[in-house]
């Protein structure tokens, strides 16, 4: 696949080194660049429900016959996959069994780095071997578990040619330069990558681009319109010639100080964007509310504060145990004390309300859902870029759940909202958009039949959640051709 680089050029930034630069005004929505991994692996986890091509998560994979660990959607990706997948292939057989994900994705550079020298590409802007790995910078723990992992890679690939001290240096740079990739949905990270020219795109806790995972396509019956999984880079506004740009390595939705803390760890600098520096949307996300002039008192403030933190703690325990009734009781016991002294923007009240509508939405107590939904929405609106792709996806699942509820004109209205930000983040093409674009058509059709006859849209509605016949209606169906399908997507 040839990388499309005509957009942008490396330049020394100053104190942050090297990064991207447009050399031509961009709009919002525009691809600035795309480019394949330069090798990309899936979780050991999903290693059986994700296809290790193309990174769909699918039902009935097809396994490698030879080392029985990779999965495929079919033979077709099989193939597309074989090149990467060789060596890999023949080293589990001589082990008997997989390594973990990080060793995995280090054999596999390692042997492209033989291969291809570290570039794939005239169009690569940096190789591989350029990239900063910050094994330096590691604290005790994570240097004791690279070396770990280095004991294992010598153990999966003993007849590697390369050092110790090269190897570490591989691993460093996955560490702290390795990108997640999501399933097809945008739902679940489902492995990760090298990308060696998005490695060059610096952090801003308010980016002017986003990074989505374009899965490509190979169900073409013409191998020559496939095209391979690969990264794209998206602008969310309007970027002027010679801008630098960047993208956001952590979620914004964490005050200054939790940012720059992740940062540290995570990627070894220090931030001085200009929302760290000025704690921009600090106040909001951590804000009492407000009622007529009067806020609660600091120490009642604090009080739901402590009690929000430990009943979060509380609710991510039940949910990994699986036990969902008792996060929905959690939750609506914390929601109760938070209302009335936390604003809507506030971060603990916004993790909760997101919480509770997911698992009620998992339990189809849709109603309480998507009032829930709502206000979590309300709020990252006030706190996210309008652009942001997580406000999008956070949107979509909330006009989504005020669907099922059977609050179809708010529903439409917010995948409408939707739509509008995941066609900038994601592109026309991406299975996410065009699932949402499905979903727009389907219930603007139900918002006109709405509008038409409230009594004939509720009966048709409950009809199809009972799962009846739509036979039955007959009479309703000459509201709008087509009408027997109308709830399929419920």
């Amino acid at each position: 696949m040839t990388l499309d680089m005509d957009n942008v050029e490396v330049f020394d930034t100053g104190v942050k080194g090297r990064g991207l630069r447009t050399t031509k005004d961009l709009c919002a929505g525009e691809v600035v660049l795309a480019e394949p991994s330069f090798a990309a692996v899936v979780f050991d986890s999903l290693s059986q429900q994700v296809c290790h091509s193309c990174f769909r998560r699918q039902a009935n994979l097809h396994r490698c016959a030879q080392c029985k660990f990779a999965h495929y959607c079919d033979r077709t990706c099989q193939t597309a996959c074989w090149d990467e997948h060789k060596q890999e292939c023949g080293a589990i057989k001589k082990n008997g069994k997989a390594p973990n994900e990080n060793v995995r994705l280090a054999a596999r550079v390692l042997w492209r780095i033989q291969k291809d020298t570290g570039i794939v590409s005239d169009s690569q802007l940096t190789s591989v071997d350029q990239l900063e790995d910050h094994v330096a910078d590691m604290p005790a723990d994570n240097l004791k578990e690279l070396k770990i992992d280095v004991h294992n890679f010598l153990d999966y690939c003993p007849n590697t040619r390369h050092g110790v001290e090269y190897i570490s240096h591989i691993f460093g740079i996955i560490n702290c330069n390795g990108f997640t990739l999501s399933d097809q949905r945008g739902q679940q990270a489902v492995g990760v990558g090298l990308f060696p020219n998005l490695c060059l795109v610096n952090h801003d806790c308010w980016p002017n681009c986003a990074v989505i995972l374009n899965h490509g396509n190979q169900s073409a019956l013409n191998a020559t319109f496939h095209s391979k999984r690969r990264v794209e880079l998206r602008a969310l506004g309007k970027i002027a010639e010679n801008e630098e740009l960047t993208v956001g390595y952590v979620d914004f939705l964490n005050v200054s100080t939790d940012r720059q803390r992740a940062l540290k760890h995570q990627y070894h600098f220090d931030c001085t964007c200009k929302s760290c520096s000025k704690n921009l949307k600090d106040d909001l996300m951590m804000a009492a509310k407000e009622t007529e002039g009067n806020k609660p008192s600091d120490e009642l403030v604090k009080e739901v504060q402590e009690l929000s933190l430990e009943c979060l703690a509380k609710v991510e325990a039940a949910r990994t145990a699986g036990d969902f009734h008792e996060v929905v009781k959690l939750c609506r016991e914390c929601l109760d004390k938070q209302k009335p002294v936390l604003a809507d923007t506030h971060l603990y009240q916004l993790r909760m309300l997101s919480a509770a509508s997911e698992v009620l939405s998992y339990l189809k107590f849709f109603s309480e859902a998507a009032e829930y939904s709502r206000r979590m929405v309300e709020g990252y609106m006030k706190l996210y870029h309008p652009n942001n792709a997580q406000l999008g996806m956070a949107t979509m699942r909330a006009g989504v759940t005020h669907w099922h509820a059977g609050l179809i004109e708010v529903g439409h209205g917010m995948i409408c909202k939707a739509y509008a930000i995941l066609m900038i983040t994601h592109g026309p093409n991406h299975s996410i958009t065009k699932d949402l674009e499905s979903m727009r058509m389907q219930t603007e059709m139900e918002q006109r039949i709405f509008k038409q006859n409230e009594c004939v849209y509720h009966s048709m509605r409950e009809a199809a959640l009972q799962n009846k016949s739509m036979g039955m209606m007959a009479e309703a169906v000459s509201v709008e051709d087509n009408v027997k399908a109308l709830f399929h997507k419920q």
